[in-house]
């Protein structure tokens, strides 16, 4: 008996040992903290997360130490953190490094396989996503269509925003309305009238439902997938602690709600007649009826839906709140953007500032009003809403920055070092957006060209394929709002927390302020 608990003993002891030494980085793999047997770095990476207070912050710590290159040992994946300009534009322009991981999270993330857009890599990527972003395009994505639907969307937001309802329930001694500007819903109105035909309605229990859960989604994972995605197996023994089950809550619920809106448009379809994206998708699955390798299914459309969805609800409006939260707490740049768009839109009339407008707020009036669109992008700059991109897989042995890179590594992108780079910006934790602007051989300010230093949307081929909506809406909204209310912080509540080094924010997949109320005055009644 003693013989064989020995021999037991002894095999325990060497699977260890070699599970440790495949846990253990090759020579040439970057550097990194040494992983401990089995569970690798992620103890140590979960502790300096929960001190330093979210990923970006303990990704940049271990880049000082470790360098801009640098692995980790998460469960059993090996992972790169990729830092600096140089690095990040190498990663994001080569087509080896253009892979997603195939891991029991992102499968889960896409209802138990690999589908949509955002998910998946090789030949089905290339297919789904050319198909919807031509099909995009062919219903007014990025003309004239698409910038009348936000428009009226901003025109309907204004309306409510005056209304007298808001302002019997929310005013301040007659001065104007608290709310948290959370303009998600309205992201997603523009986004679903281009998807699927319609829009929600600004009290719809589904719409709000579905918002809540997507950010309880948000803020439970983050870019390297969570424990969830390192020790897959603790969905069996702690499914609500790992998340798993706030997963398939989302899943079901989400796929309920796009089953039946699909169902309707089968109802509906007439061949030939392409109303939105939907239609356009139905249209191919049955051009493909008994191809057996056809991609184009229910399920996959439920997946493309889904990546908008979550793109649409989360990223623009989160940076709408980043910025209406700076707008606030720096009064003086709030004055020059207004003073900027009363210079178009509200001229002076017998040595007035005229009160009423000259005219309504258009998307083409952004190539006007170069200050408004060097605030946004300052914004964007110092709250980035994503600090973390990716994850990416290398598709095949390749090398980075010297170093060897194996097949299947899960590389993590720090886009948060570029931005705030302090030898490209040099003050870059300050918000300036004249650091954008410049005076051009006719006197006229121009946006001043930093885009390589600007990543908000990613680069290459997996940049953001919703990037002009985004740009149009931060753009409309932003302005919009400005042009008809001042901003200021809430005079009953706690001073908000000054975001540009996102202290006091919410941390998750995306990166959002603490719920805060601001005071929306009205310039003009």
């Amino acid at each position: 008996m003693a013989l064989i608990t020995a021999v037991l003993f002894f095999f325990v002891i060497v699977a260890l040992l070699l599970l440790y030494v495949h846990q253990v980085k090759q020579s040439n793999f970057p550097p990194g903290p040494w992983p401990l047997p089995l569970l690798g770095n992620s103890p140590q990476f979960r502790k300096l997360c929960k001190e330093l207070g979210h990923q970006y912050r303990a990704l940049a710590h271990l880049a000082d130490v470790y360098g801009p290159i640098f692995g980790l040992s998460l469960g059993r994946h090996s992972v790169v953190v990729v830092s600096g300009v140089e690095h990040l534009r190498h990663v994001l322009s080569r087509e080896e490094f253009e892979g997603r991981p195939d891991t029991f999270f992102m499968r889960l993330r896409s209802m138990g396989t690999r589908r949509g857009i955002t998910s998946t890599d090789g030949p089905n990527w290339t297919e789904q996503r050319s198909f919807t972003v031509r099909h995009l395009r062919n219903l007014g994505f990025g003309r004239q269509t698409m910038a009348i639907l936000i428009e009226e969307e901003l025109a309907h937001l204004i309306k409510k925003l005056k209304s007298e309802e808001m302002y019997l329930n929310g005013s301040i001694a007659g001065k104007g309305i608290l709310t948290d500007l959370n303009l998600a819903p309205n992201v997603l109105n523009v986004l679903w009238a281009i998807v699927a035909g319609t829009r929600f309605s600004s009290n719809d229990p589904k719409l709000d439902s579905l918002l809540k859960l997507l950010r309880a989604r948000s803020r439970a994972f983050d870019m390297a997938g969570g424990m969830l995605s390192q020790f897959p197996w603790l969905c069996h023994i702690a499914p609500e602690a790992s998340g798993y089950s706030l997963l398939l809550d989302v899943n079901a619920r989400m796929k309920e709600f796009f089953m039946e809106t699909i169902g309707k448009h089968k109802e509906a379809y007439v061949e030939g007649c392409i109303r939105d994206l939907i239609d356009a998708y139905i249209c191919e699955m049955r051009s493909r009826e008994g191809d057996p390798t056809s991609t184009f299914t229910d399920d996959q459309l439920i997946m493309v839906c889904l990546d908008m969805f979550i793109a649409g609800s989360e990223t623009t409006s989160n940076t709408l709140q980043f910025a209406f939260l700076l707008a606030a707490l720096h009064p003086e740049i709030q004055d020059k953007v207004q003073n900027e768009l009363d210079s178009l839109l509200r001229p002076v009339e017998n040595g007035k500032l005229r009160n009423g407008l000259a005219r309504n707020l258009e998307l083409t009036d952004r190539t006007r009003l170069p200050y408004c669109e060097a605030f946004l992008t300052e914004a964007q700059r110092i709250c980035h809403v994503t600090p973390v991109a990716g994850p990416r897989r290398a598709m095949t042995d390749t090398k980075l920055g010297g170093y060897d890179i194996p097949k299947d590594t899960v590389l993590l992108l720090n886009f948060r070092s570029v931005h705030m780079d302090q030898g490209h910006w040099k003050d870059p934790e300050v918000f300036r957006p004249e650091r954008f602007l410049k005076v051009n051989e006719c006197g006229d300010l121009e946006l001043n060209n930093h885009d390589e230093w600007l990543l908000p949307f990613g680069f290459g081929r997996r940049r953001c394929p919703g990037e002009v909506l985004a740009k149009s809406f931060l753009f409309m909204f932003f302005a919009g709002i400005l042009l008809h209310f001042r901003l200021a912080p809430n005079p009953k509540g706690p001073p908000p927390i000054h975001p540009g080094l996102h202290a006091g924010t919410v941390p998750g997949l995306t990166l959002a302020p603490h719920p805060t109320k601001l005071l929306l005055t009205p310039r003009c009644r």
